[in-house]
């Protein structure tokens, strides 16, 4: 089943409502069963059920994030589309935790039979707290130098 250009939109509209409702269940009911999730700190999730298991807990405990759509390019051939976002919420970030966060970025999505079969999501390194820019830290530990 292939989505044309307008029901790509149509369903897209349906899930970033449910984002903004913090509607776990309507969110996940746009994911296939084998979805690939790839997070902006490189965690990947494999798998619906896994999938909502790793949200649950943001979900549960929200904070009244908000998505905001900044711009969306489809593919109706690829079936595929990129979202560039903005969300609003209380920083996870350690020295503001709770404080009001701007993060953007980009999320590159691939539809298989109506649903979404990968989520890449893409973070800018940089957020605004309090309206101030805030440098988010490498993790230097990680990265060895051969």
């Amino acid at each position: 089943m292939k989505f044309s250009r307008e029901e790509i939109l149509k369903h897209f509209d349906i899930w970033l409502a449910a984002w903004d409702d913090h509607n776990l269940d309507g969110v996940m009911e746009l994911m296939h069963d084998d979805v690939v999730f790839e997070n902006w700190n490189g965690s990947i999730v494999f798998g619906k059920i896994a999938l909502k298991k790793s949200w649950t807990t943001w979900f549960i405990h929200h904070g009244n994030f908000k998505f905001i759509n900044e711009d969306i390019f489809i593919d109706e051939m690829e079936q595929k589309m990129a979202f560039q976002w903005r969300l609003e919420w209380p920083s996870l970030e350690t020295q503001f935790k709770g404080r009001p966060e701007t993060r953007r970025g980009v999320d590159l999505l691939h539809f298989r039979d109506g649903k979404i079969i990968k989520k890449y999501t893409y973070s800018k390194t940089i957020v605004q707290i309090d309206s101030n820019p805030i440098y988010l830290n490498a993790q230097k530990d990680k990265l060895q130098s051969k």
